[in-house]
């Protein structure tokens, strides 16, 4: 993900257990969507199988339309229309697994059993079984997105009154270093979803018991019942491979303290117990240190890596033939409207650059309609949800993305991320519908990623988007801190907003703990805490769109360890020899065979299998990780040395007064 990166639709979902950045729910009530059939007694379960593939595809634009529709002209009226026709797809949903219970224990096709099996897993919104409480948990779940895409952190009274939304936000976070204003940006965005805490208590206990009445202890189970594997191996198989990139992150960690102490000063740069603090990290929530690269980078003059000063001078360009080109009106009105065409215009270019990676891989290109109704921009006339998503609209062809692009490298790598999601839904949409996603939710955000990763500084100098590079060690390590500070900062992050979910949907987290549990997992494992304590009052977790959006996040965990396995796989595809992050198939066809070949399968047959096709073993690991960044952990390793690296979690609790001296590790 680029953040996650990452993303389809919003906490309604779109398709069965595996899309984008979101998932949707249901609840039974006997009903018939349009074109639809009620079961009969002589129905099998092939039959029954391939009457909900119809039924589910027919209904997909009556899902997707309002939902698109909610999310790009942000008003009551749709978010009405959004949460009518969730109530519809959880109902006729509920409705699907009920009539799929007099099947259990019967003979069936592997086939048909494992389409049965993806039908109850379809949804990350379990919905109660009672009309009302079903009606009520789609109506929480629009409102609360809803809140999300509007957010606005506004200062002043009266003429002063001032207003920031998430974007402008971001942008002091990524290019100011003015400690005081950082943290003015970071406080004001968390503001937001204070009011969002009786909602999602409410939400929580709704999906609760939709997730029961399915015959799961919660809905944490639930989720983690989706990989072909079961919930306790799949909590089992994160924590193994976090123990394998852990000891990288944590010399990166150790690394960008001390410059972070270098530019503020100690009693600044790092929180009690050794923390990084929350609002310098060049990002909301954390997970992605690339807004730090002049701080953090290793060699000032070894090739030059400014991919968003290369991105905002094409811009520029752009407006100014904008203007010249605007002889007459020059009224604020006038100005404005081309300013944002220049927006529009650089923004895709940028995609068709992206565009341009896969067609070289021998790939189709994207239809006319992705042109047409793609939000390319944030519209200067009304609030739209920026987070980035892919959308499948009908299961056959009509896909688009979401975004709010600017022009610089994080929005640009999104990009190369949200079209991953999208040459997925087309290479698999000769699938039947319940076969339409990934092979499990991580394949499916790793496969744009996997495209980032061949995104080496010789494909950008080709690209123009970097000068000649230096073919020396100190260039080495520019590019491999690079990509470190987006994929390796990213893992921690990955890994703790489903283990806070986890604990608050099985209890062990209680309400009045939302915000104690968030930063104290935030600490194990980010090694990040506010510079004051967080209390009761504030409901952080919901400043993450994820979390309203009810977009399960260990897919992003998984998918940052399976796109460097992805990657290796390719790079053997297309011959590459030497070391693993010099590695660039753009232009390979027979790269991009392989890709397709494994993307057209869909979730077809279990995920084991689909990886060993691709890659020749069938498990999770994060040794090409470590094989990746290898010549990075050896220099960090060289730019540790006599410093004490690690972090004291327990001294996290938001205390602002750095420790005297740096203690231990702590463990976890």
């Amino acid at each position: 993900m680029k953040p996650i990166r990452a993303v389809l639709a919003l906490s309604i979902a779109i398709a069965v257990l595996g899309l984008s950045a979101c998932e949707k729910s249901r609840t039974p009530t006997p009903t018939t969507p349009a074109g639809g059939t009620t079961a009969t007694a002589e129905e099998n379960a092939d039959q029954f199988i391939a009457r909900i593939n119809g039924e589910w595809k027919a209904m997909q634009p009556e899902l997707t339309k309002p939902q698109w529709l909610s999310n790009t002209f942000i008003n009551d009226d749709t978010e009405f229309l959004a949460a009518k026709s969730n109530e519809r797809y959880l109902s006729q949903l509920n409705e699907w697994i009920e009539q799929s219970r007099r099947f259990e224990g019967q003979q069936m096709t592997p086939e048909t059993a494992r389409a049965i099996q993806l039908l109850k897993l379809s949804t990350s919104m379990p919905a109660p079984t009672d009309p009302a409480k079903l009606a009520e948990l789609a109506g929480i779940a629009s409102r609360m997105e809803g809140a999300y895409g509007s957010g606005k952190y506004c200062t002043g009274e009266g003429d002063a009154r001032s207003c920031r939304q998430l974007g402008e936000l971001e942008d002091v976070l990524r290019s100011s270093r003015d400690y005081d204003a950082q943290l003015d940006a970071w406080r004001g965005w968390h503001t937001i979803s204070q009011p969002m805490r009786k909602d999602y208590v409410r939400f929580v206990a709704l999906v609760n018991e939709g997730a029961d009445a399915m015959g799961f202890a919660d809905t944490g189970e639930m989720w983690r019942s989706g990989y072909d594997m079961s919930p306790v191996e799949l909590a089992a198989e994160t924590d193994r491979l976090w123990s394998q990139v852990k000891p990288l992150y944590e010399q990166l960690h150790c690394y960008a303290r001390t410059r972070l102490d270098a530019k503020y000063g100690k009693d600044k740069g790092e929180v009690a117990g050794g923390m990084l603090p929350a609002h310098l990290m060049g990002n909301m929530w954390q997970q992605d240190w690339s807004n730090l690269w002049d701080l953090l980078v290793p060699y000032e003059n070894a090739g030059t890596m400014d991919i968003t000063g290369a991105l905002e001078a094409r811009y520029n360009e752009i407006h100014r033939q904008k203007l010249a080109q605007n002889t007459g009106d020059r009224s604020p009105a006038r100005l404005a409207q081309l300013d944002e065409d220049a927006k529009d215009a650089s923004a895709r270019q940028m995609t068709k650059r992206a565009e341009d990676f896969y067609l070289s891989l021998g790939m189709a290109k994207l239809p006319d309609s992705y042109w047409e109704h793609t939000q390319f921009i944030k519209p200067r006339d009304r609030d739209v949800v920026c987070h980035a998503s892919a959308w499948d609209m009908d299961m056959k062809g009509d896909v688009r993305t979401k975004m709010c692009i600017k022009p610089n490298e994080e929005e640009f790598t999104t990009i190369y991320h949200e079209l991953g999601h999208v040459y997925y839904y087309m290479a698999y949409n000769d699938q039947p519908p319940l076969f339409q996603t990934g092979a499990h939710d991580g394949f499916h955000e790793a496969i744009g990623d996997t495209i980032v990763l061949a995104m080496t500084p010789r494909y950008l100098e080709s690209i123009g988007l970097a000068s000649a590079q230096q073919q020396s060690e100190q260039a080495l390590i520019n590019a491999q801190m690079r990509m470190a500070l987006a994929k390796v900062a990213f893992l921690p992050f990955g890994l703790m907003i489903d283990r806070w979910r986890w604990g608050v949907f099985d209890g062990s987290i209680p309400p009045d703990q939302y915000n104690k549990a968030w930063w104290d997992l935030k600490a194990k494992y980010q090694g990040v805490a506010p510079v004051q304590a967080r209390g009761e009052e504030f409901f952080d977790p919901g400043a993450k769109y994820h979390v309203p959006g009810n977009t399960p996040y260990t897919r992003y965990f998984l998918s940052h360890v399976l796109q460097f396995q992805f990657y290796k796989s390719l790079c053997e595809a297309a011959g590459h020899t030497g070391p693993l992050n010099e590695c660039s198939f753009y232009g390979n066809k027979a790269a991009g065979r392989k890709l397709q070949a494994m993307l057209a399968k869909g979730a077809s047959q279990p995920w084991q299998q689909t990886m060993k096709e691709l890659t020749g073993g069938e498990s999770m690991d994060a040794s090409a990780v470590l094989e990746y960044f290898a010549p990075l952990q050896e220099w960090l390793q060289q730019q540790n040395e006599g410093q004490t690296c690690g972090w004291q979690a327990s001294a996290a609790a938001g205390a602002p007064a750095p420790s005297a001296a740096r203690p231990a590790p702590a463990a976890g």
